[in-house]
Parts: C-alpha cells; structure tokens; sequence
C-alpha cells in the first residue's frame, strides 16, 4: 500500500510537470513576453491571460502628459490583459523626479517601467542593483541591442536601458528679431564668439520691457555648453580623467560673465535663479532673442495656445568653440547626441509585461510621440513634419532641417567611459560656476578648485 501511494504521488508530479508550459511562468513561452514560441492566438491552449497592472515612471508635464496616456492607450488596446498607470513623480522637472524615484526604490517600492532622462543616470542606479538586466529578454525575442538603438546603457555586458529618445541641442532664434538687425540665421561652423556678436546686436530696449539677446537657463548644459555638446562625456576625457581643466571651461564661463556684465545680452544668472525663470517663457515672451535649448521644443513654436506668440522661430546648430578654446582630442565639430532611457525595475513583479511595454514605447511610430526616436529603424523625417504640424508658418523650416540633417552635420561615438557618479562631477561643476557667476574669485583660481575637487572624486569613485 505504501509504494502504491508513492508511485500515485509520483505519477500526480510529473503529469503536473507536464503541463507546466501553459502557466506562463516560464519567460520563454510566457505569453507576456511576445515571444514567438506561442502565437498570440493560442496562447494558453485557449484560455485568458492574467491580468496585470503596470506603473510606468516619468516627469511629464501638462502638455507632454495627455501624449504619454495616449501611446500607453494604445499599447493597452493591442494587450488588453495589460493595464497601465502612469505616474508623474514630479512634473516637468527631471532632476526632482531623480531624487523622488531614488526615494521610492531605497523603500522597496515595487518598480515597473522608468523613463530615466540620460545614460550617466541609468547606469548610475543600474550599478546600485536598482535595474533589472535586459539581456535575456532580448535573446529571447531574437534582439540584439546594438542593432535597435543608438546608445544601450550597460555594465559589463549587462544591458540596462531601451534607448527611448534621442535628444539633439540647438539654438532657437526669434527669425523676426534677426530680420530687425539685418542679420541671417547661423549655419553650421559658427563660434561661440559669433554667438557673443549676434546677442549684442538682438539686445533691445530697456528695464523691464528689455529683449536680451540671449537667454541661459540653470542646467549643467549653459554652464559650459563645448563640453556638453562636441565632447564624448560632459565631465570626463576619454582616459578617465576630469575634463574639468579643459580650455573650453576657462573660455566659457569668462564668456558667459562678460555676456552679462560687459554686453548686458544675457539676462543676469542671479535674477534667474532668484526668479526661477522658465526657458520657454523667457523665449516665446520675446524676453529673448536666442536660447539654447534641444528637440523636446521641436513642437512649441506650433503650439501657439501653450506658447502664444507672433514671431517665426528659426533655427542653427550649436556654436563651436573658436580655435583658441577648442577641447583636448577635439574631433572637428562632431556633436554629441543624447536622449532618455526606458529601465524597468529590478523589484517589479510584472517583467515580461513590463519589457513588452518598453518595446512598444520605444518602436511605435504612434502620432502621439513627441520626440525624435531612439531606436534605429524610427522615420525620423515623418516624426519631424508631424511635431510641426497645422501651423508650419512659425518656422522656418528649412533652418530646421539643416540643423538636424544638414550634410555637416556629424555625431560623435558613444564614450566608453562609464560614471556611476554623475551626480557628483554635476555638483563639483554646479557649485563652482555658481561661485565664478555670483563672486569675484578669478576664471583661473575657480577652474583650478573645480579640476581638483572632481579629481578627488573620481579617484574616491574608481579604486
């Protein structure tokens, strides 16, 4: 009686075993996962998918939002047994959402799908064991990463990031303001010195109701912009070592101090932060004539109910550095390319749902996407008519075109360095720019406490 029951028991296992590929909880023939080992009309012999709820993390604001819900809409109507929530953890601010979503994972927060704003932060939390590795999903859809996005997040061999967007810095012009001054719209192969020369001469009025010739906003982009756009890695050369010493940071903040005491063509860094002014205001206000900025403002100057305004905006590709300032290993004028990054959670329950909604997020050419694509096989040309839209006569279009696709126009390689600690090289640069701006301590003095301070932490960071 005893082997008989255990040979039962032994049976009642294995036949169990047996039908263990119908449970999904194998990713490889999991229904989640898209695989094609089973056909989305078969799935489960016939039977339903659980459903599950995902969270999908970003820093939307009020005009980006609605376009968000709308793509995860669609990717809920293709994968009805999927639901997603869209939570905003701190909108139009994606620094705060950082700080936020650390928040929200050093408390065991179950995390699903994140939008993380650049490489450095997405390797930076991948490195604390905050991010789930990719490379499995992929083999098991038949994907190699390299092949579908421009730049793939990774820490040794672990890949970490779907390239969501792919971001392109240029500056904006009020096209009336240039038409005043009798000046035409910059092409590729202008110099900051240029930039210097166009400001002074967009200035216009007095006191309140002046239009500076420029505008720069806080971030670490208009603190030393030849860094952050013609150079691989905006804090590091690519032996590892700070670029913090570079001619360009001595060239540039002397510029930037100049543009505001000497030439009073840059609205003062201390009224903008004492303000906390925005940088599509101060543009489309007409409280200035040119701004750096990047293609997320590819649609404003159509969005005439948001932005209202009655100038055409033009556009020119990042001044370079003149030949006195350029950097060390400069490479001629290439620039860099960034762009956000889908990561998914290593505490989410739901990872084949949550991967499914990466690739869909990422691959769909859906009317609702409002920046340029980084994945491969994206039209970029059909994106950009599309982010224009209805009212085509705001801008010049054909500026925009040569500044983003221009035949001299070239991007640099990826860097090979990794920085797990951005945050901190953003800091040293933030602190002591600030200190330069609002002080009286020299250029020289400044660069030289900033190069050593960033040195004494990469050398803490990298033993």
């Amino acid at each position: 009686m005893l082997i008989l029951s255990l040979m039962l028991a032994i049976v009642t296992v294995l036949s169990a075993c047996g039908n263990s590929g119908n449970s999904g909880s194998n990713y490889g023939n999991n229904p989640e996962s898209g695989s094609s080992a089973v056909p989305s009309n078969a799935q489960g012999g016939g039977k339903s998918e659980e459903q599950v709820t995902i969270k999908y993390y970003n820093w939307d604001n009020e005009a980006t939002a609605p376009n968000t819900r709308a793509m995860l809409d669609e990717f809920e109507a293709a994968n009805p047994n999927i639901k997603v929530e869209h939570v905003v953890l701190v909108p139009g601010n994606s620094v705060e959402m950082l700080k936020k979503l650390d928040f929200l994972i050093s408390s065991g927060e179950a995390i699903d799908v994140i939008s993380v704003p650049s490489l450095d932060a997405v390797v930076e939390r991948a490195s604390r064991g905050a991010l789930e590795p990719l490379n499995k999903y992929y083999e098991a859809e038949g994907l190699v990463a390299e092949d579908e996005y421009y730049v793939n997040p990774q820490i040794d061999g672990q890949y970490y990031g779907m390239q969501n967007t792919t971001t392109y810095q240029f500056i904006l012009l009020n096209k009336n303001a240039l038409d005043e001054a009798g000046l035409p719209i910059p092409t590729y192969g202008w110099t900051w010195d240029d930039f210097r020369e166009y400001a002074k001469k967009l200035n216009k009025g007095e006191g309140v109701d002046k239009r500076y010739g420029s505008y720069f906003h806080t971030w670490e982009l208009y603190m030393n912009p030849p860094a952050q756009t013609v150079m691989r890695n905006p804090f590091r050369y690519e032996d590892g070592t700070t670029n913090f010493s570079d001619p360009t940071y001595k060239y540039f903040f002397q510029l930037r101090k100049d543009m505001e005491a000497i030439d009073q063509s840059a609205k003062p860094y201390a009224d903008v932060l004492a303000a906390k002014l925005n940088y599509r205001t101060e543009f489309f206000n007409d409280d200035a004539a040119m701004v750096l900025s990047g293609s997320w403002m590819v649609p404003d100057p159509g969005n005439l109910e948001q932005y209202p305004h009655d100038f055409v905006t033009a556009f020119a590709p990042v001044p370079l550095p003149p030949a006195s300032a350029q950097p060390k290993d400069y490479e001629g004028g290439k620039y860099f390319v960034g762009g956000g990054h889908l990561t998914m959670g290593a505490t989410s329950k739901h990872k084949e749902a949550s991967f499914k909604l990466m690739r869909f997020m990422t691959t769909t050419d859906s009317e609702h996407r409002t920046e340029f694509s980084g994945w491969k096989k994206a039209d970029s040309t059909a994106l950009l008519d599309r982010l224009i839209g209805e009212n085509k006569n705001m801008y010049d279009v054909e500026s925009l075109k040569n500044t983003l696709f221009g035949e001299s126009i070239e991007y640099l390689d990826a860097s090979q360095v990794v920085t797990t600690f951005g945050s901190q090289l953003a800091k040293v640069l933030a602190d002591n720019f600030s200190k330069f701006m609002l002080g009286s301590d020299s250029v020289d003095d400044i660069q030289k406490a900033m190069a050593e301070e960033a040195t004494k932490v990469i050398e803490e960071n990298t033993k």
